[in-house]
């Protein structure tokens, strides 16, 4: 089995948002993003979707992009951004998701002996115009991936996957709270997005030994990062 990522999809069919106003990085979107996971995703992968999946405002107008990503390859595993006001409880969102995709909050998924876990995450303190309503959410999000990273101890997996929309690091590099959780569960990778413009080579590589993937869409030319290829080697987890 292999896995990829991807973020920021930001797709729109009910009420089409032209991206290319963004940057020339976005030009042929969003067939590009189709068109790429064609060409290296297949129908026994799985892809970790790591928020800002769709610009609609409301389920039913999202409901068009899940539908176009469920007919993909493979197997979806998605979490929520900071522009996926659609999402509703995740018990109502789980009740119209297409076949073969899972959407994360709290808890964690198990896929072939991999464990997903993740939460959407949020800036850090120290980052530009930070309030007490960024304060607040910052505290929730970092409970909310305790939570999730909770669900996945004393139970057998070869693999463990953290997967966040905003990056783990301060604006400068530093540690988090996020940080702190990464180096308390150890996962084997990390996956992230939210960040454009930014130069993918001068951006942390790894935290405390553990590799950092940055899959924002544009980023990576809209093709699915391969991240693990399980060998069916099992490991001792604690």
């Amino acid at each position: 089995m292999r896995v990829f990522a991807i973020a920021d999809l930001h797709l729109s069919r009910a009420f089409p948002k032209p991206m290319a106003i963004f940057g020339p990085n976005w030009e042929g979107h969003p067939e590009a993003v189709f068109e790429e996971w064609r060409k290296v995703v297949g129908e026994d992968d799985v892809v970790i979707v790591a928020g800002d999946i769709s610009w609609a405002m409301r389920l039913p107008e999202a409901l068009v992009d899940l539908r176009d990503l469920g007919e993909l390859p493979g197997t979806k595993v998605l979490l929520r951004g900071n522009h996926d006001y659609w999402w509703p409880s995740i018990s109502r969102l789980r009740e119209v998701l297409p076949p073969r995709m899972h959407a994360l909050q709290h808890d964690s998924l198990m896929i072939g002996g991999v464990a997903i876990a993740g939460s959407r995450g949020w800036d850090a303190p120290g980052s530009r115009d930070f309030s007490e309503e960024d304060l607040r959410i910052y505290k929730r999000e970092l409970e909310r991936l305790r939570l999730s990273l909770k669900t996945v101890q004393n139970q057998p997996y070869d693999h463990l996957i953290l997967a966040l929309h905003y990056p783990p690091y301060s604006v400068t590099g530093g540690p988090t709270g996020f940080t702190e959780l990464i180096e308390e569960y150890r996962p084997d990778m990390v996956v992230y997005g939210h960040l454009h413009g930014a130069d993918p080579n001068r951006l942390p590589q790894s935290w405390d030994g553990i590799p950092l993937h940055f899959v924002s869409a544009d980023m990576i030319r809209f093709r699915p990062k391969l991240i693990l290829e399980t060998t069916g080697e099992e490991r001792d987890k604690p």
